[in-house]
C-alpha cells in the first residue's frame, strides 16, 4: 500500500509541477463564475455466430457530470464542485445489466486570503455516495443460474467530511488544502449491519446494529488541472485521510484522473482512472478505468 501511495503522490506532484510550468497565473474577477460539462461515453462490441476468435457482444454507457460554481470577492473565495457518474454494461449472455460506475460527490471550500499570499484560512465540506443499488454476483450450485445480492444503495455508504484548515491556492486550477482537525461520518443502512452473524466493522467500519460511524483525523486534498497538449486536458484530484481514533497509520486514499481529448465542440475521447484505498471497505486498492468516445454538452 505504501508503494502505491508513494507512486500516486509522485505522479500527482509531477503533474502539478508540469501544470505550474504550463499555466499562467490568472485571478478570476469578483462575483460568481460557473463552468460545467455533461458527457456520455459509449462502448460497443459485436460478434456474429460464425466468429471463432472468442468474445461476447456487449454494449455499455457512462454518463458524467462535472460542474463548478465559484465565488470570489477580493480576499474571500468559495469554490464548489459537483461530480457525478453512472455507467451500465450489458453483455449478450448475461441476464443482468451491471453497473460499471456509480458515484456522486460534492466538494465545497471557503477561504480567507492571508495578505499578499497564496495561503488562505479555509473551511471545507465533502460529501460522497452513490446513486443506485450495488450487487454481488454468484452462481447457484444447484441450477447454475446467476444470483445477485444487494450490498449497497444510495446513502449506504455515504461519507461526510468537514473541518477547518489552511489552503494554498494558485488559481482555480491549482490548490491543496490541509485540515488537521477533520470530522468524518460514515452513514449506512442498518439493514446491512443487523444480522446476528454480523461482525463489528465488516460493513464499511460500522458496528453491529448501527447506521453510522464517527471518525476524527487529518485530511489533505489537492487539485491540479492543466493542458497536456492542444485539446488534451487532464484533471487530477487526490484526497488523503488519517483517522486519529483508529489505526492512524492506515491512510485512506482517493485519487481521480480525468483526461479529455477534444475532437470538436460536441465529441471527445475520454479516459478516467480512479484508485481508492479504504481498509474499512476492503484491505486492498480498488481500481476503476473507463475509456470511450464522449458526447459533450456544455452547461
Amino acid at each position: 500500500m505504501k508503494k502505491m501511495l508513494l507512486a500516486l503522490t509522485l505522479a500527482f506532484a509531477a503533474n502539478f509541477a508540469n501544470a505550474q510550468d504550463k499555466k499562467k497565473d490568472s485571478i478570476p474577477p469578483n462575483g460568481w463564475t460557473k463552468d460545467g460539462n455533461i458527457q456520455l461515453l459509449f462502448n460497443q462490441s459485436a460478434f456474429n455466430k460464425e466468429w471463432k476468435g472468442g468474445g461476447t457482444s456487449s454494449v455499455s454507457g457512462n454518463l458524467t457530470l462535472n460542474y463548478d460554481l465559484n465565488y470570489r470577492m477580493n480576499d474571500f473565495t468559495w469554490d464548489n464542485k459537483l461530480l457525478a457518474n453512472y455507467g451500465l454494461t450489458k453483455t449478450k449472455d448475461d441476464e443482468f445489466t451491471r453497473k460499471t460506475s456509480d458515484r456522486i460527490e460534492f466538494n465545497s471550500i471557503a477561504g480567507k486570503q492571508l495578505t499578499d499570499s497564496n495561503w488562505y484560512y479555509s473551511y471545507f465540506f465533502n460529501f460522497r455516495s452513490q446513486i443506485a443499488k450495488g450487487y454481488e454476483y454468484s452462481e447457484d450450485t444447484d441450477t447454475g443460474e446467476t444470483i445477485r445480492t444487494e450490498t449497497t444503495h444510495f446513502f449506504s455508504p455515504a461519507y461526510l467530511q468537514t473541518g477547518p484548515g489552511m489552503m494554498w491556492k494558485k488559481n482555480d486550477n491549482f490548490m491543496f488544502n490541509i485540515a488537521p482537525a477533520t470530522a468524518r461520518f460514515i452513514f449506512v443502512d442498518d439493514v446491512f449491519t443487523s444480522g446476528v452473524d454480523y461482525v463489528d466493522g465488516d460493513y464499511f467500519g460500522v458496528d453491529q446494529g448501527k447506521s453510522s460511524r464517527f471518525e476524527f483525523g487529518a485530511s489533505i486534498s489537492a487539485l491540479a488541472t492543466f493542458e497536456i497538449l492542444e485539446n488534451v486536458n487532464m484533471e487530477n484530484s487526490i484526497n488523503l485521510y488519517s483517522n486519529y481514533l483508529d489505526n492512524p497509520g492506515n491512510i485512506d486514499i482517493d485519487y481521480l484522473m480525468n483526461m479529455e481529448m477534444t475532437i470538436n465542440r460536441y465529441l471527445s475521447a475520454n479516459l478516467l482512472f480512479q484508485a481508492i484505498y479504504d481498509d474499512n471497505a476492503v484491505g486492498a486498492f480498488q481500481i476503476r478505468e473507463v475509456f470511450g468516445l464522449g458526447i459533450n454538452y456544455k452547461i
